[in-house]
């Protein structure tokens, strides 16, 4: 800290302009990060530049310890169109009062909005942080007619921050000459410290807290649940999908169809405040994810005392060691993720161990303390190499 507050000193703190292509009031793992993350460095004064979504939210407000400007309109064209509207805010914003470093919150778009605003801006030091979920075959997908544009945003990065190991040999592989290092997600465990509620010890709850989406695997989670009714259970078994997203009609159209929906519950969008009481009351963490930059969610339910079911792709195997602080189970096998869950639920012995390891790992590696000292530690030597 030392650093940055000798830059304090004269009154004027080191200004940074975040690029993303969301933030607040629609948050994700990436949004909730840079608020988790913002909010403990004052530092800094913080810009954040988003799209405007949906009609609603005001077109500059203050959320945190983040002036928040809202640019274009929602849909698939207002995303596309995020880069130029942004980067044609950023060079207003800078032209008052300059920045000392841009910050992306992941590669396309909020990339995209930087590498236009840098061009005329080449002093400016850029960081690129990648929160990327989807598989990244999809990502090559849809950015393969803009693929020069693609290179020069890791091309520009000084330096790339990825929350996962898996994430950091991406970058590499896509080109980044800068320095790249792992600095995970986090979670807040002073809201994750509740007491368990009491329900019947017969009753079992498997749980997940996922976008509802194809990349979380929630059809091979209810084939699952399925194949664990058909082969009954010694008391009432039931699963809690807690969460919004597209396949939402879809994934409650299976759960009739495989017979499952009168032991199936959708709870939609559960803000953050509210999850703990969810995760203390349930008994098993499952998402069989497709692809994975990291998992915010894997680790709130860690850090809540549950064991996890998961598969081993992206940066799941950061955290997750089979037998150890989970299960790992195959990726689209819902017979192989039946038997894990099994396991898990029929072993106290062994639910306990895997819970006991993950809360432990998760206190020692994941608190937002740590993540956010780690991240200032970046910024100030960033900012001390900024002219």
């Amino acid at each position: 800290m030392a650093q940055i507050n000798d830059k304090v000193s004269n009154g004027v703190k080191p200004r940074v302009l975040i690029f993303s292509v969301a933030y607040e009031p629609w948050v994700g793992g990436a949004e909730l990060a840079v608020r988790s993350i913002t909010d403990r460095l004052f530092n800094y004064e913080f810009d954040l530049i988003t799209c405007q979504l949906r009609p609603g939210p005001s077109r500059k407000e203050h959320v945190g310890n983040v002036e928040v400007h809202r640019v274009g309109f929602g849909g698939k064209l207002g995303k596309y169109l995020y880069p130029f509207f942004a980067a044609r805010l950023a060079a207003k914003l800078h032209r008052r009062a300059p920045y000392k470093l841009v910050w992306s919150i992941m590669a396309a778009y909020a990339g995209g909005a930087a590498l236009l605003f840098l061009r005329k801006q080449q002093d400016i030091k850029f960081l690129l942080t990648l929160q990327e979920g989807d598989s990244l075959a999809h990502i090559h997908e849809r950015v393969r007619y803009f693929l020069p544009q693609w290179r020069r945003i890791f091309g520009r990065a000084d330096y790339v921050q990825a929350i996962s190991k898996f994430l950091a040999e991406w970058a590499k592989r896509e080109g980044v000459q800068s320095p790249v290092e792992v600095v995970p997600n986090g979670v807040d465990l002073r809201s994750l410290s509740l007491s368990k509620e009491k329900k019947s010890p017969s009753d079992k709850i498997i749980i997940t807290t996922s976008r509802l989406v194809e990349k979380n695997g929630l059809d091979v989670l209810l084939r699952a649940f399925a194949e664990l009714k058909k082969r009954g259970f010694g008391g009432k078994l039931s699963l809690q999908i807690l969460g919004s997203g597209p396949l939402e009609g879809r994934l409650k159209l299976l759960a009739v169809e495989l017979g499952v929906s009168g032991s199936v519950e959708f709870y939609g969008h559960i803000e953050p405040a509210a999850l703990p009481k969810y995760l203390y009351n349930a008994d098993v963490f499952v998402r069989p994810s497709r692809s994975e930059g990291l998992g915010s969610s894997f680790l709130e339910a860690m850090a809540a005392g549950l064991p996890v079911v998961a598969t081993p792709v992206g940066g799941i195997p950061d955290f997750l060691s089979d037998g150890k602080t989970g299960l790992f189970s195959r990726v689209d096998d819902p017979v192989d993720l039946a038997e894990k869950i099994k396991r898990v639920l029929d072993d106290p012995k062994l639910s306990a161990r895997l819970a006991a390891n993950a809360k432990q790992l998760v206190q020692a590696r994941y608190d937002w303390e740590l993540v956010s000292k780690s991240m200032d530690r970046i910024f100030s030597k960033l900012v001390q190499k900024t002219p």
